[in-house]
């Protein structure tokens, strides 16, 4: 599945609740993250210095230069030009994000058009939808759809959920210059079967939709996705080692998901200078345990790495990061806080398609509002909310500093609750 959080990009000092990581172990367990939280979030940047990944470079630090691309294996200081030169030989390019950074998927559209610039036939592969939606991504590249036609027609709101304004320069670029676009994901709820049964028990129809073998054992990877939380959370403290292994399951199915449909797209290419560049969180190209680790079961050929990693958050800088992180490290500025809003909450189904809170993130609006774990979300400004694309929909029309009025129900009983959509700092 995906949604495809640490999540997005792992590092935890930048939003704590668009970690791809925990995102992706949320939406394991059937915890589905609708909206992010506001405000940045203390934690400790173990994340960005584990020593996994590469044995060469496990044991260095490179530094984190703003604006600039620094390559892991030779310290070397690049521009997007120089970084496309570099990516010559490489037919999987990976590009890590985090999903509410605007500065993340800048750093994305820039490497798109300096592999475009440079003549190489680019096929761009997404997390965020799963293969089966094939169809709707074709609409787009082929122009038949306006953006509101696309984001109905594609279902963004509920295959995503991630308001439509970071990506969409991407998207613009990619049909603009008539790149393929190509769905990378498993559904999610043969995900969801992978972590509750295991892959030898999946039916025979279930099991059709992901690769011929993914491995589901590293660890390397347990390490990382272990780090990939704060000590304090609420939903994976004191989780059993079959419970992490579990949704480590899942984490892995995704990702090797995305590497098989992202492979298939190589093959056929004609071209030898085609590249597939995979457009993901950052908690599944970090250190190379993710996508490429399941790539390598099928594929010898050249695999890179760029993630970007902000140099900075409001307790100081971050100089360096541990090499084998990426092969690629892009320093970006840091962002106080998402460009666009949200309430602050993590859900999964209700009754009647409502939204049940399953998590309150401090300092949120949700939080500053008094909603709590429990209540179930019914309507959003009057409009009654029967899906988690409903929720996402609703908060995608609205504005930093607008005041929302949520009908919720709690104990048995409705309120209507005023949520200002307020920034922390």
């Amino acid at each position: 599945m995906i949604p495809s959080g640490r999540a997005a990009n792992p590092h935890p000092r930048l939003v704590k609740y668009d970690l791809r990581m925990r995102h992706a172990c949320r939406a394991a367990l059937g915890l589905w993250l609708v909206v992010v939280a506001a405000v940045p979030a203390r934690a400790d940047d173990r994340i960005y210095h584990l020593p996994i990944g590469d044995a060469e470079r496990r044991t260095r630090e490179v530094p984190v230069v703003l604006d600039t691309v620094v390559a892991s294996a030779t310290g070397d200081r690049l521009s997007p030009e120089e970084l496309a030169t570099q990516l010559e030989p490489v037919r999987l390019l990976l590009i890590g994000e985090t999903h509410t950074s605007m500065e993340a998927h800048r750093v994305q559209l820039q490497v798109l058009r300096a592999l475009h610039r440079a003549g190489r036939r680019v096929i761009v592969g997404l997390e965020m939808y799963p293969y089966t939606k094939q169809d709707a991504l074709d609409g787009w590249r082929e122009g038949r759809w306006t953006e509101d036609e696309f984001l109905e027609r594609a279902d963004w709101h509920e295959q995503w959920g991630y308001h439509w304004g970071y990506y969409r320069e991407i998207f613009v670029f990619v049909r603009e210059a008539r790149l393929p676009l190509l769905a990378l994901n498993a559904p999610r709820e043969v995900v969801t079967a992978v972590r509750k049964t295991g892959l030898d028990e999946l039916p025979a129809d279930v099991r059709a939709h992901l690769p011929p073998s993914i491995d589901l054992h590293s660890d390397d990877h347990l390490t990382f996705f272990k780090a990939s939380f704060d000590a304090d959370d609420t939903v994976h403290g004191g989780m059993t080692d079959d419970a992490w292994r579990a949704m480590l399951s899942a984490q892995a199915t995704w990702d090797a998901a995305m590497a098989w449909h992202a492979l298939q797209a190589i093959e056929p290419a004609d071209d030898p200078r085609a590249i597939v560049v995979v457009l993901a969180g950052s908690g599944h190209v970090a250190y190379g345990v993710g996508i490429e680790r399941q790539a390598r079961r099928w594929f010898d050929g050249p695999i890179a790495s760029v993630i970007p990693v902000a140099v900075a958050d409001e307790d100081g800088p971050t100089p360096t990061v541990r090499a084998s992180y990426a092969d690629f490290v892009w320093g970006i500025a840091r962002e106080p806080a998402p460009m666009y809003p949200s309430l602050g909450v993590s859900t999964r189904a209700a009754a009647a398609g409502h939204r049940e809170i399953i998590a309150v993130e401090d300092d949120s609006p949700a939080a500053a509002a008094g909603l709590a774990v429990g209540d179930a979300i019914v309507a959003f400004q009057g409009e009654s909310i029967d899906s988690r694309g409903a929720l996402s929909r609703a908060i995608a029309g609205c504005r930093w500093g607008d005041v929302v009025e949520l009908t919720i129900a709690r104990d048995g009983a409705e309120r209507t609750v005023r949520v200002p959509l307020r920034r922390s700092r």
